[in-house]
């Protein structure tokens, strides 16, 4: 493992993220554009499952925020691995970073399961559980992200 997070470091990227100041502004945009997009998306249609705006289909919102999301997690995720990049072996040491990195994975799988069952066809198949249960995993991993500019 430790040579793999060398290599990392060693990397071009890396050395581009860690010595180009712009560059790195640019990338830390990149992800903020990502997460936005992400989040404001997933937020919104699980706000939707939870029983807000009830007038609203889910199938033709979900047309149109699953798209966005899935835009935002892509990326969130590339501009991630860059960052990421600049100090491999800090960020691992983080516990608060294994953290994040776990709750997306549970946000991201939540998502795909939910939507392989093709369950926005059954509207009261506790759909607010689903939504709720998404809503809380993608704040968590906003809260992480946020809070790992504060913890050694």
């Amino acid at each position: 493992m430790e040579a793999l997070i060398e290599m990392l470091a060693a990397s071009d990227p890396a050395q581009i993220m860690r010595n180009g100041r712009w560059t790195y502004a640019a990338v830390s945009g990149g992800h903020v554009l990502g997460i936005a997009l992400l989040i404001g998306a997933i937020a919104s249609l699980d706000l939707r499952l939870t029983g807000l705006w009830p007038t609203v289909p889910v199938p033709v919102l979900a047309r149109v925020l699953v798209p966005v999301a899935a835009t935002g997690l892509a990326l969130a995720m590339m501009s991630g691995l860059l960052l990421f990049m600049a100090g491999p072996a800090d960020y691992l040491q983080m516990r608060l970073f294994l953290l994040k990195l776990m709750l997306i994975a549970c946000g991201t799988g939540h998502a795909v399961w939910f939507h392989s069952t093709n369950s926005f066809a059954r509207p009261n198949a506790g759909l607010w559980r689903v939504g709720l249960l998404s809503l809380l995993i993608w704040l968590a991993v906003l809260i992480c992200g946020r809070m790992l500019a504060f913890v050694d």
